[in-house]
């Protein structure tokens, strides 16, 4: 069964394409502003001490579990459960490893159609092109910019929202292109694209950091934006909010607990390496964030408005820094047309490689289970999509609704059960080899303890503090359309629950 399945062709396009699937529209918008709400440079204290014990071994849980389900016929995490812990339950705690990324592609997908919106009107000049005159506040000139985004998304503070057609064609555009992607399979499709996408995407990061670091305005310079976003401010050390955020990012940055990686590594063949090539995609991604996505959005805002103005600008979310600052700053700068262009092709490329993975699971699934072809399981997966897509199109609350439970909350939980499944219901010695099997570098003793005690130890810290502090609250907020959103979530988890018994009924035949 295994053999029928398909492989990457090189270990490059594997490394390639899981780095693709971490490095997304977080790395740049993301981190630099939970950076920047955080402490700044302080903020990298727990930022690597989270990588250290949750994010890295985590990543080598994942690819091992991955790997085991792969020889063995399965890449999702409902059979691959129940193949380390034969019980009846294991097949639907499994079942988040396809609501997760499932849920969580539905709204991420629309994002990414922004990117490549913006990207062609601003080759075109269709953007926003004020002039900044002298003695005009950071807010007030950027009032055309967020006018702009608003008519194209519809999004004005209504409950109802009504995208342009520009907005929705691109959307149409988007999801085709996934659907070309994914249909082309794993080696035709999906590595052939991280091959091309990832250089070109580092490319387009260092030659807009350069272009960042040599904006030199009478509020300043880029350096000064660095020194804004890096500087430490020694007393958030000690602040619990602060280390969680730091732990949050470094989970979002690298897609664990989304089921993806999972399904990637069920590619690999039975001696592939795992420990080398985990550790080069995370580091990978770790250079796009830190370096290249620490250098351009925060510092560039910086630059041009001032730091306090930056600030400002950080605290009011990625999307207003993506696609109100940094299009008002290319509109003030030499050539900033083709550097507009650039910087949301780059988010473009960016998305593009992370949600075809994250749409993978459920193919996969349909795939594995059903034994459907791969074109019926793109068509199957991506047709339920396109429908629940419109949801955070349309209604008012629902993307924030959908990315706190799928993109927040049970990213955290699932992560914990597959802790426990693959290091506690399973063997724990059987898991340390299944990693370690194949391995270029054999992965120091310590990381045993590491996977086993203190990395579930962390999760379940973060989940306790988000039960308690975070969850309370957020429901007393929710608004009807939120409600709306979520029974549309519990439908999505019921039917996957549905589909993972349907296929053990028809697995045991």
């Amino acid at each position: 069964m295994g053999s029928k399945r398909e492989h990457w062709a090189s270990r490059i396009g594997l490394i390639l394409a899981m780095a693709g699937n971490a490095v997304g529209l977080g790395n740049f918008l993301r981190f630099p502003t939970q950076a920047a709400q955080n402490g700044g440079g302080i903020f990298m204290i727990p930022y690597m001490i989270s990588l250290a014990l949750i994010a890295i071994p985590l990543m080598w849980i994942e690819w091992g579990i991955g790997r085991y389900g792969g020889i063995r016929g399965h890449g999702t995490t409902p059979a691959i459960f129940k193949l380390l812990w034969p019980h009846p339950l294991a097949k639907y705690l499994g079942v988040l490893g396809l609501f997760v990324p499932f849920v969580v592609s539905c709204y991420y997908v629309y994002i990414e159609s922004w990117t490549l919106g913006y990207a062609i009107m601003a080759a075109l000049g269709k953007l926003p092109n004020s002039m900044m005159a002298s003695g005009v506040n950071a807010q007030e000139y950027l009032k055309p910019f967020n006018d702009f985004l608003a008519d194209y998304t519809g999004m004005r503070g209504t409950e109802i929202f009504k995208p342009s057609l520009m907005a929705y064609i691109f959307f149409l555009v988007t999801m085709a292109l996934n659907v070309f992607i994914l249909v082309r399979g794993i080696s035709g499709g999906i590595e052939r694209l991280a091959k091309v996408a990832m250089p070109l995407l580092f490319i387009l990061a260092v030659v807009l950091m350069i272009r960042v670091f040599t904006l030199e305005t009478p509020n300043g310079t880029a350096v000064e934006g660095l020194n804004f976003l890096w500087k430490p401010d020694w007393s958030q050390l000690t602040n619990p909010k602060v280390w969680l955020a730091a732990a949050g990012q470094v989970f979002f940055t690298l897609s664990l607990g989304f089921g993806a990686i999972i399904t990637y590594a069920s590619y690999l063949k039975r001696n592939d390496d795992i420990t080398l090539s985990a550790l080069t995609a995370s580091s990978l991604n770790e250079l796009a964030e830190v370096v290249l996505g620490g250098s351009i959005a925060i510092p560039a805002a910086a630059a041009f408005f001032g730091a306090a103005a930056a600030q400002t600008i950080a605290s009011s979310g990625a999307f207003n820094l993506a696609f109100v600052s940094l299009p008002a700053i290319f509109a003030n700068i030499p050539l900033g047309q083709i550097f507009g262009f650039l910087w949301f092709f780059l988010l473009f490329f960016a998305g593009l490689t992370s949600s075809v993975a994250i749409i993978q699971p459920v193919v996969a699934f349909l795939e594995d289970e059903f034994k459907l072809s791969r074109k019926i399981a793109v068509f199957a997966s991506m047709g339920l999509l396109f429908g629940i897509a419109h949801v955070p199109i349309f209604l008012a609350g629902a993307l924030d609704e959908m990315d706190f439970w799928a993109g927040t909350f049970f990213v955290v939980l699932f992560a914990l059960i597959e802790v426990i499944v693959f290091f506690w219901l399973f063997p724990a010695d059987k898991a340390w080899r299944e990693i370690n099997r194949g391995g270029i570098i054999k992965l120091p003793r310590l990381f045993f303890y590491i996977m086993r005690y203190v990395t579930p130890t962390f999760l379940l810290a973060i989940l306790i503090w988000w039960f308690f502090k975070v969850l309370p609250d957020y429901l007393l907020q929710s608004h009807w359309t939120a409600w709306v959103a979520r029974e549309i979530m519990v439908g999505i988890l019921f039917l996957l629950g549905l589909l993972v018994y349907l296929s053990q009924r028809r697995n045991h035949r």
